[in-house]
Formats: structure tokens, sequence, C-alpha cells
């Protein structure tokens, strides 16, 4: 039997309802939640991703902002623009959107900026407050993951849950996330030993390592959880066929021949959705709820910032 979809669209759009009712209430009392989105350099995906943040903004009745900048930018001239955008009122939200340039200093640019405006979590305030388990604003992709399984109610507490992947934007605080649901928690990565082994005993398993169709079949416990964070590209037909099931191969050597590449995960989803509870497909399951939740992050900032947080818990919590 195939696993369950956890479908990453459907809980998105659901957030994103749920961010654009309470930003039509905050309207009504004159208070709108921005978000300023910074862009450095000519990155075609960056461009892509900001693009989309932007126009997500405009939909839900957010106000937005823009900033593209030059390659050239130096760590200094960056500095001052968030400084700006630090001391703007109408700013809740602020973005710098990754990869920088190489020659940027970017961990002393995301630490510029203020940890209330700090939509992305990655600030060291923000990580220490996930750490000690207080309120603030969380990684997009991981807290999505949250929103995910709590929506299918798949239970956390008490359960093993595996992350593959180490990562300060999304292994780390997967991991925390989970700590604080009362999950027993396992982090591996690229030197684990035994990693099948472990992998196998996990009743919810996180795969964000980054490598393509790196977890099969005969990793997954069955009836697992199984959530695929893994964002890849696939050029090849015999990648394909080895990744992808039969219902669906021959759309994927459509998308391929057409655009070059389609979108993979870290999970090899041919051999694991028969053995898996649920599954996260790739597009379409985590994906989505990244810029879903980073709409919500920017309506927690603004109503953190004004101390109304506990007017929307429904949103909030």
């Amino acid at each position: 039997m195939s696993a369950h979809k956890l479908d990453g669209v459907l809980v998105a759009e659901t957030i994103k309802s749920q961010v654009a009712g309470r930003v039509r209430e905050l309207g009504d009392s004159g208070i709108r939640p921005g978000l300023a989105a910074v862009l450095v350099g000519d990155n075609p995906a960056s461009r892509v991703y900001v693009g989309s943040k932007v126009k997500t903004c405009e939909a839900l009745g957010l106000h937005s902002e823009k900033y593209e900048l030059p390659a050239s930018t130096t760590t200094e001239e960056l500095l001052l623009l968030i400084a700006r955008l630090n001391a703007d009122d109408a700013i809740d939200g602020i973005l710098i959107q990754l990869p920088l340039p190489a020659h940027i200093e970017a961990r002393r640019v995301l630490e510029s900026v203020d940890p209330g405006k700090d939509v992305d979590g990655f600030h060291a305030q923000s990580i220490g407050r996930l750490v000690q388990g207080e309120d603030t604003l969380v990684a997009c992709t991981p807290a999505g993951v949250i929103e995910l399984l709590d929506h299918y109610s798949i239970t956390v507490a008490g359960a093993h849950a595996v992350v593959v992947g180490r990562s300060d934007i999304v292994g780390k605080p997967m991991a925390l996330l989970l700590l604080h649901r009362h999950a027993t928690v396992t982090i591996c990565h690229s030197r684990t030993q035994n990693l099948a082994e472990i992998t196998r005993s996990a009743d919810i398993l996180v795969a964000a390592i980054g490598r393509t169709a790196m977890i099969t079949g005969d990793m997954v416990k069955h009836g697992a959880v199984v959530v695929d964070v893994g964002m890849n590209n696939v050029t090849t037909t015999e990648e394909a066929a080895r990744i992808f099931p039969a219902a669906e191969l021959q759309s994927r050597l459509a998308v391929i021949a057409r655009r070059g590449a389609t979108l993979a995960g870290d999970v090899e989803q041919r051999s694991v959705i028969d053995r898996a509870g649920w599954l996260t497909p790739v597009p379409g399951g985590v994906g989505p709820l990244t810029i879903a939740m980073l709409m919500k992050n920017t309506l927690r900032a603004c109503e953190m910032r004004r101390d109304l947080s506990g007017r929307s818990r429904e949103i909030t919590e």
C-alpha cells in the first residue's frame, strides 16, 4: 500500500488564508505588517525566490519592499541598509536572501538584523531562545514541517524522530522543535556510522542532507512518517528511473525534456512510497510551506513588536 500524502500545498494555503484574515483584522486598526526583502547580486534562483515572496506578501495584504543591490555591494553598505530597515517602523520583518556574494561577511550581516525583525530565525538570539524553548521567530522550513505534522495529526510526543542533516537553517532547528514536542531525537549527518540502522528505527524521519535520493526504501521503517526537505535537480533519464515511481516517471521525463531538469528530494520516492505510512512529495511537500511560514513570521513579528500576540492565538501558537 502506498504512503499517504503529506500535502504541503494544501497546508500552505490554509496558513496563508489564516494570515490574510488576521492582516485584514489588523488593517481595521491601521496596522499593516511589512516585510523588506534584500537581494544582493544576480543569482537567478535568488531573484525568483525573492519575487515569489514579494508577490505572496501582496496577495495576503502585507506591505512589502524589495531592495536589489549590485554584486559589488560591500558589507558596510549592506549593514547601512539593514540599520535603516531596523529603524523603520513600517518594516516588521527583514529577509536577507542567501547566498550572499563571497566577499560579504554573511554572519556579520545576519547578526545585524534586529532580532525582533528576524523573520528567517537565523539570528543567534533567535536560535538561543529556541534552544531554551522560549517564544521566538523560528526558521521557516522546520517551522513549516511542524505545521505539516500538526495538520495531519501526526503524534510527535514519544516518537523517535531522526533528522538527517545538521545545517543551521534546517537540521538543528528541526531537531529542537521536535524535542520541544517531546520526541526522542537523533541527529545524523555525513559522518554518522550505521546510518541505515538508525533511520530504520525512526517513527518520524526528516531528510535534509542535500543529497539526491539518498534515503532509500531499505532505510525506512514500515509505516514511518517521512518528510523530505531536499531540493535537488535530476537531469538524466537513468537517474529519474531510479528515483521516481512508475506512475509519475513519464511526466518527470517530459519535464526534463522541456526544462533540462526536474526537482527531486533527498528521498528515493520509488522505493520509499510503499514502505512509509506518510510521505511528502517533491515538489509540493515542504517547499510551499517555507514561504507560507515567512508570511506567518512577518505577522508574528508585527504582533510581537506591538504586543498584540495574545489576540491571535489561533495564528501564532
